[in-house]
């Protein structure tokens, strides 16, 4: 697979809370907006914990909202998937916890959004028409070491994602590529599927919890300009299939912070 890499827009904001002395606490965190010019882009941000730290992975860019660095990030973006890997992107392996890949979208079962303080978007009408599409992945106890973030449309998903390991752990085995070619995002409600087009637009957040132990190496928007080996891919359709998630409708949210069918 050819990766080609090209700049974006990045924040690193400290922010310590004016509490008082014996329960002082502050969070860091790094801030990136973009645009992927196709939905097989990817975004990546390599960055460092030099402590076991908390960490939360927040996206902005479907719905819009405030993001750490006090930018507004309009509403517009596709719905993405962000997943966590261990080591920098040429060694890249997938995070696990609790046995499975740190990685969310709004097309896996489960899914619990970045909604508030992300805002719902309305696609088509009647019940079940406000939709959630930003993500929120929170981490307990993540070790010191060196990480890569990613984040891609939620229809375009890293082997090492699903179907995992231990057929896939790396970055580089690629991804499942279930895009159609165009950003798009599709809604079941009482009154049908409606779908709209979003931008390539993406806002994503890594917050510490601890004030100090996170640091920013380096962000690139990856171009991808190869499709996946025949056998892989049907492997990772096969797993998609099983999981639910080969779909391109988003999830309804019920109320809440959690948006799910």
């Amino acid at each position: 697979m050819k990766r080609k890499k090209a700049g974006c827009a990045r924040t690193i904001l400290l922010a310590i809370l004016l509490l008082p002395p014996a329960c002082r606490a502050g969070t860091v965190s790094l801030s990136s907006m973009g645009t992927l010019t196709a939905p097989t882009d990817s975004f990546e941000e390599v960055f460092t914990l030099s402590a076991a730290s908390d960490i939360q992975i927040l996206t902005w860019g479907f719905g819009g909202g405030t993001n750490a660095a006090g930018a507004v990030i309009p509403a517009g973006g596709f719905d993405p998937l962000v997943a966590l890997f261990s080591g920098p992107e040429a060694t890249a392996s997938i995070f696990m916890t609790g046995g499975n890949p740190a990685a969310e979208a709004d097309t896996f079962g489960g899914f619990v959004g970045n909604c508030p303080p992300a805002a719902m978007v309305t696609i088509g009408t009647g019940a079940g028409s406000a939709v959630c599409g930003d993500a929120g992945l929170a981490l307990t106890a993540v070790p010191a070491r060196t990480y890569t973030l990613v984040l891609s449309d939620a229809n375009y998903v890293p082997f090492a994602v699903n179907p995992g390991p231990p057929d896939s752990t790396l970055l580089s085995d690629g991804f499942a590529d279930l895009t159609g070619g165009a950003f798009q995002t599709c809604n079941m409600t009482s009154d049908g599927t409606f779908c709209i087009t979003p931008t390539g637009n993406f806002a994503v957040d890594i917050v510490e919890q601890s004030g100090s132990d996170l640091t920013g190496v380096r962000a690139d928007i990856v171009h991808h300009s190869a499709v996946p080996e025949p056998a892989p891919a049907a492997l990772a359709l096969i797993g998609l299939a099983a999981l639910g998630i080969f779909r391109k409708a988003t999830r309804n949210a019920k109320g809440g912070n959690k948006c799910s069918f």
